[in-house]
């Protein structure tokens, strides 16, 4: 990888095993508007970013040096060695051969805590666009003007002290319906310390999603992705009904079995880099065709 500050442009040449519309778009987050083809307006820890990328080049559009060293590099996970964690994942388990290959270029992105909480309590029962559309109501009402790209503008999320002050009047308005007083009280669990993001992170991934759910509304799935995305905790292994089919498809032979019990099997099966796997599983999403290809293959 190597870094070059081109005028008012960060540059990045010589990526690997990065793709920005896979690393935006797998469901991971939700503050991004895009605008072409690996072209895309996103807001992340109150800054608006402008990313272009083209083959293995990624360029941060209108960005000091500074803030792609204190931010977006630590944010994309540029860092990471990602072909060891696909060879990792490989010899462990070959059954997500064709899924890493089909999603070569995805990243977990290091997102701010408060917004991936909030966010994922109202992804339940949502599909992405529509995720997305209250994300951008809630930042347009109560953030800060951050940026614009064409005619889009972009907001920055509300922080906590924002949150906390709402009513859940005020959040039904933005549509986000029965999970209204599940946002006042995530607010106010994180405003009032009851929820601490210092503890979270010191916390071993059991006491994560323990402290967690004792947030209203907050189940194990969302108590995961908020590990996984909002605290670095990669061992983390959410599951909704997609995974929960997929998993019991390839690895139970079609038996049905409990959220725990497949929470657990990702666990153990891929242990640290077991987000990791979540990620690539999660294509098939789309279809099992994968997963037919490898059980004919046994």
């Amino acid at each position: 990888m190597k870094v070059i500050v081109d005028s008012k442009d960060i540059i990045i040449k010589e990526l690997n095993d990065f793709d920005l519309g896979q690393t935006l778009e797998c469901g991971q987050c939700f503050h991004f508007t895009k605008i072409g083809h690996n072209d895309y307006g996103l807001v992340a820890y109150g800054k608006f970013l402008h990313a272009v990328q083209q083959e293995n080049v990624l360029i941060l559009k209108d960005t000091s040096a500074d803030d792609y060293q204190s931010l977006w590099r630590s944010y994309f996970d540029l860092d990471r060695d990602y072909s060891k964690i696909k060879q990792y994942l490989l010899k462990k388990d070959k059954k997500l051969k064709e899924a890493i290959e089909m999603m070569w270029g995805v990243h977990i992105l290091n997102q701010e805590f408060f917004e991936v909480l909030i966010s994922f309590i109202i992804s339940q029962n949502k599909q992405i666009p529509h995720i997305k559309q209250i994300v951008t109501q809630v930042s347009k009402k109560y953030g800060k003007f951050v940026g614009q790209m064409n005619d889009v503008k972009f907001y920055s999320f509300p922080d906590v002290d924002m949150m906390y002050h709402l009513t859940e009047g005020e959040l039904r308005a933005c549509k986000t319906g029965f999970r209204a007083p599940y946002i006042c009280d995530a607010a106010r669990c994180v405003k009032e310390g009851i929820v601490s993001y210092e503890n979270l992170l010191n916390a071993d991934i059991k006491q994560c999603i323990h402290e967690l759910i004792q947030i209203k509304g907050v189940g194990n799935k969302v108590a995961n992705c908020v590990s996984l995305f909002g605290l670095g905790h990669r061992e983390a292994f959410p599951v909704d009904v997609w995974i929960k089919r997929i998993v019991e498809y390839l690895y139970f032979d079609g038996k049905e079995c409990s959220t725990q019990t497949i929470e657990q099997f990702g666990q153990k099966q891929f242990g640290v880099y077991g987000g990791y796997a979540q990620q690539y599983l999660f294509y098939y999403r789309k279809t099992v065709k994968m997963g037919l290809n490898n059980k004919k293959s046994q």
